[in-house]
C-alpha cells in the first residue's frame, strides 16, 4: 500500500514538472502559430474565399500537431526517466539487502564464501 502511494506521488510529481516545464513550451510554441495563421489569412486577401482561409487553416492545424506530439514526446521521457530511477533505486536496494543478509551468514555477496 505504502509503495503504490510513493508510486503514485512520483508520478504526480513527475506530471506536475513536465506540466511546469512544457506550459512555457506549448504557450511560446503556439503564439506564433497563431501569428502564422493569422499572417495567412490576411495575405489571402478578403475576396480569397473558403479555399485560402482552409489552406490557412490546415497550415496552422499541422503546426499544432507537430508541437502537440513534441510535447507528448517530452511526456514520455520525462516518465520514463522517472520509472528508470524508480527501478534502479529499487535494484540498488535490493542489493543492498542481499549484501547486508550474505554479511550477516559470513558470507561474500552472491553466495561466494568470504575468506
Amino acid at each position: 500500500m505504502l509503495e503504490r502511494n510513493t508510486e503514485k506521488l512520483i508520478m504526480g510529481m513527475a506530471f506536475a514538472f513536465a506540466a511546469a516545464t512544457l506550459l512555457p513550451i506549448v504557450k511560446n510554441t503556439l503564439r506564433p502559430l497563431a501569428g502564422a495563421g493569422a499572417g495567412e489569412g490576411a495575405e489571402a486577401g478578403p475576396g480569397a474565399g473558403t479555399g485560402a482561409v482552409t489552406g490557412a487553416i490546415a497550415g496552422v492545424t499541422d503546426r499544432i500537431r507537430y508541437a502537440l506530439r513534441t510535447a507528448r514526446e517530452e511526456v514520455e521521457d520525462i516518465v520514463a526517466e522517472a520509472q528508470f530511477e524508480r527501478m534502479r533505486k529499487r535494484l540498488d536496494r535490493e542489493i543492498a539487502a542481499e549484501a547486508a543478509y550474505a554479511m550477516e551468514k559470513g558470507e561474500a555477496p552472491h553466495g561466494q564464501p568470504s575468506h
